[in-house]
């Protein structure tokens, strides 16, 4: 009775993907348009991608090769995230000019600030190239062509359902993009570390750049005559605001998921990797936090590095908890089970499963050694700069780094033998402990010192390096950002193929991998513990209620605290749940992914609502499988954004170039 409770169990867990789960490419959105026409989206499929005439995929960005951005005026004006912005923001700021901590407005283009290496890409087109490739015809030949049509022009060829089918992806890339807005970090990233992955949230996580052109509207180089991008396409903006139960769309570039990986990896990660790098990624978190609450300087200087390290470092932990809360390993275990007694007696499926589960038993040793040594020996630096050792704060900041080190080293230890570097063995063995031999190495790398005493350290650098290009020869590929390997990867080919053909009531979508795509819901609470219903709307009251001037994540601007004392919400003022506020964010059950952060959540008229920004802490495990009750994306209500623009920031200005509806 247990096995069929389990197998019934299992079954539900994988059922096609029903409710909001999927990420559709959007050349092919025609087919899903029915069922989103019938979830109350009024658009056209042409509406959302076309080739022929101005469409969405016009005003969306792949924002610097990691988050999106959408266009929201005829005068290239772009919305993003905050922590999406947060480097080009941090590069700015000086404990003079500190804009992390007071916001940036610039009141007129001529305050804009450039940003070197900062860049976006618009979507000329995607198209299938499967057939172009089996007649003979190799992808670097198919790019080469696809670069050569116009100025600016990048192009790949990105596989998808694990290389049964491939696609072309050619985009225009403009590379002068100037930051015109930020928000105080007290509401960009309200709540800090500690509401990152949380419901509910009160976090403004936005900023906005302009994209800057040649005269005839083509790329160019920063220029001071380039002027503002004139797009296709931008987003108009409801300020009607959003209710439970309404259409949702989101539009953008999510990064990375394995919604069809074996047990045998969701086990790993959940039972072995993530732990592991949990445990490591805690460490250098604490000593960076200590060292940022010494010195306002230290504060700043390690501000873009702290949100990098945390962000991964809490998505790992409800990852864990959400595949060990679903029951994930068992689920897929019993679904491989049943595809495994369908392809007895088919010689091209048979046996598909059980290769994959030896490939993995081979490699996972190895793959672990390498995930190790990326978050320890690998975070530390060939060199530090003469500003780095400058007299300010100079104490502390080496007292940091070196910390830095002795953690790395300590840690390390957690690298399977077989796969440690030698140096790695003989420094413990002459220093007796990994913090003595940090100790050393250190001192070399800090000072600068000359070439005898810095050998030790190069020497285990050259070997951490020649470690990793080994394992990932071992595996036989150098895409090694999830447990992979060149067997894998054809194994997986033939196993997907059979999935499709053998489970066809699933509606099977491709992994994300930054290419664009189109996820549609609804806005949605849902029941977080029983009896604990989580409604989908926060608000200003929210903010005032969590605002603490002794924290720097909660000490929110004064200007702030004001404008709630005094309700002078202007426009953006509304009535909920029987009070006049501000709305904040709202929840909805879009699939997404990191990349998605920016991404512009669109109502059922393609009018922008919100802009993505993060998930529930329990959602992050819909990377690997997606569960409608619980998975929930967030975003910031685009109200509160223009609500700050305009009360906060005194750039009520930049309203004038957006549609406003």
């Amino acid at each position: 009775m247990k096995r069929t409770l389990l197998t019934l169990l299992a079954a539900l867990a994988l059922l096609p993907a029903l409710a909001d789960e999927g990420m559709w490419l959007p050349s092919l959105i025609s087919e899903r348009i029915d069922d989103m026409r019938a979830k109350g989206f009024r658009l056209t499929a042409e509406d959302i991608y076309s080739i022929n005439k101005a469409s969405m995929k016009d005003a969306v960005v792949l924002f610097n090769g990691g988050c999106t951005g959408e266009l929201i005026s005829p005068e290239g004006l772009l919305l993003t995230n905050h922590h999406c912005g947060y480097d080009a923001i941090q590069k700015h700021s000086t404990v003079e000019h500190d804009y992390l901590t007071n916001g940036f407005w610039a009141m007129s283009r001529a305050e804009e600030l450039p940003n070197e290496k900062l860049w976006v890409r618009f979507l000329v087109r995607m198209e299938e190239v499967t057939d172009r490739i089996a007649a003979g015809e190799t992808a670097a030949q198919i790019v080469e062509k696809a670069k050569a049509e116009g100025t600016g022009y990048k192009a790949s060829v990105e596989q998808m359902y694990y290389g049964n089918q491939q696609f072309l992806f050619v985009y225009e890339q403009f590379d002068d993009v100037r930051l015109v807005a930020a928000p105080p970090s007290s509401i960009g990233k309200f709540g800090g570390d500690t509401d990152n992955w949380i419901w509910p949230r009160h976090t403004g996580d936005f900023s906005m750049f302009r994209v800057y052109a040649s005269k005839d509207n083509r790329p160019a180089a920063y220029s001071p005559q380039n002027v503002p991008y004139r797009p296709k396409k931008h987003f108009s903006i409801s300020t009607k605001g959003v209710k439970e139960g309404d259409f949702t769309m989101i539009y953008g570039f999510p990064g990375n998921t394995q919604e069809y990986i074996l047990s045998d990896a969701v086990a790993y990660i959940a039972e072995r990797s993530d732990p592991a790098k949990i445990a490591v990624r805690t460490g250098r978190l604490d000593i960076i936090t200590k060292a940022q609450e010494s010195d306002p300087a230290l504060r700043i200087h390690y501000a873009a590095k702290h949100a990098s390290i945390a962000n991964a470092w809490k998505k790992w932990q409800g990852e864990a908890l959400g595949i060990d809360r679903r029951g994930t390993v068992a689920a897929k275990f019993d679904y491989e089970t049943q595809f495994g007694l369908w392809s007895v007696g088919r010689p091209e499926y048979a046996g598909v499963v059980m290769g994959l589960r030896a490939e993995y038993d081979r490699i996972m040793d190895a793959y672990f050694a390498y995930e190790i040594t990326r978050e320890t020996l690998s975070t530390l630096p060939a060199a530090y700069t003469p500003e780095e050792r400058s007299e300010e704060c100079f104490a502390r900041r080496k007292f940091a780094e070196q910390a830095l080190w002795r953690h790395a080293f300590r840690e390390y230890g957690r690298c399977p033998k077989v796969y440690r570097t030698p140096s790695y063995a003989e420094g413990m063995a002459r220093y007796k402990s990994p913090e003595a031999y940090a100790d050393a190495l250190f001192e070399a790398v800090w000072e600068g010192s000359d070439s005898v005493a810095m050998q030790p350290a190069v020497r285990l650098r050259e070997e951490t390096k020649r470690m990793l290009d080994h394992i990932s020869w071992m595996l036989g590929t150098k895409s090694l950002r999830n447990l992979n390997s060149k067997i894998l990867n054809e194994l997986y080919t033939t196993y997907i193929k059979g999935l499709r053909e053998w489970d066809r009531e699933r509606a099977f979508y491709p992994d994300a991998n930054l290419t664009l795509r189109v996820a549609y819901g609804s806005v949605a609470g849902y029941e977080y513990a029983d009896g604990e219903y989580h409604k989908p709307q926060t608000t200003l009251d929210g903010i005032i209620a969590k605002d603490n001037p002794e924290i720097y994540d909660y000490d929110i601007p004064q200007s702030l605290r004001d404008l709630y004392a005094s309700k002078n919400y202007g426009r953006w003022g509304t009535v909920i749940d029987g009070r006049r506020t501000v709305p904040v964010c709202f929840l909805a059950t879009n699939h997404t992914t990191g990349g998605n952060s920016g991404s512009p959540v669109l109502n059922a008229g393609g009018e922008l609502i919100g802009i993505n920004f993060d998930r529930t802490w329990r959602s992050t495990m819909s990377d690997i499988a997606f569960d409608p009750a619980i998975c929930r994306n967030i975003a910031v209500d685009i109200r509160y954004v223009l609500f700050v623009v305009d009360r906060v920031g005194g750039a009520g200005y930049l309203l004038k170039e957006m549609t406003l509806k």
